[in-house]
């Protein structure tokens, strides 16, 4: 506890917060850090949460790898990749030139708007295209730089798609594999991952491991039906819950 600079209670309930976060990590495939960092902010500000965060992201990719990697549609997700590093230095310049409060409450209500599109049937038939594919990266990447919430974009086109569940799923687990691993040098670079956060990240990654588990195994063939209206409910939520905070505080 000296190590990690943390009180017992405090490390217990950022240990649960992180095995539920694990649960919808396992059945959604995205989602981790949004769920994590909506209540772990009551303990501890966003700034030390997010490389924390980083461990439990990257526990829960290696866990889930060997599944996305065989399920997910490698072309769309690399081109997400490939798009979504080219966005987000524009995004990071944004972010110093608009202003923040009203970029981010912008960001929330596109990705509401989309998710509620999506959940109305309404079809979008520009993102089975490649300039669809490519642009939803660098939308991502903007979105990223500007409001942190990049993966959300990424989780509504690849939703979007009329794919099976598990290729959804399997998409979303390798794409936050592999942007994890490009944004570990954004964190060194800026000094964010310290030797403090590297030890609370792995002392946590044991409950977010146990939840990924879990959640694994709630995903079932007799469960694939619910899994589209179920994350687009979860999206709508997270972008909800972020609203609320940007404007409460």
């Amino acid at each position: 506890m000296n190590a990690l600079s943390l009180a017992p209670g405090v490390y217990l309930w950022l240990g649960l917060i992180c095995f539920v976060a694990g649960l919808v990590r396992g059945f959604s495939g995205f989602a981790l850090s949004a769920v994590a960092m909506s209540v772990a902010v009551l303990f501890l500000p966003p700034v030390e949460m997010i490389p924390i965060l980083w461990w439990q992201e990257m526990t829960a990719s290696m866990l889930m790898l060997r599944g996305g990697w065989q399920d997910a549609d490698r072309r769309v997700t690399y081109g997400l990749v490939i798009g979504s590093a080219a966005g987000l230095p524009l995004g990071l310049w944004l972010t110093n030139w608009l202003t923040p409060e009203p970029s981010k409450l912008a960001a929330l209500l596109v990705i509401m708007a989309l998710a509620a599109a999506q959940l109305a049937r309404v079809r979008m038939r520009f993102l089975a295209t490649r300039p669809g594919l490519y642009g939803s990266g660098v939308m991502s990447g903007i979105v990223t730089g500007i409001a942190g919430v990049g993966g959300m974009v990424v989780a509504l086109y690849v939703l979007a798609r009329e794919s099976a569940a598990r290729q959804m799923r399997g998409s979303l687990v390798l794409y936050l594999f592999l942007s994890s691993l490009i944004s570990m040098v954004t964190l060194v670079l800026f000094e964010v991952m310290t030797w403090q956060a590297m030890l609370r990240g792995l002392a946590l990654a044991p409950f977010s491991a146990l939840g990924v588990m879990v959640g694994k195994l709630a995903f079932r063939p007799a469960w694939e039906p619910y899994y589209k209206p179920f994350c687009l409910v979860l999206l709508l939520a997270l972008a909800f819950a972020a609203m609320a905070r940007l404007v409460l505080t």
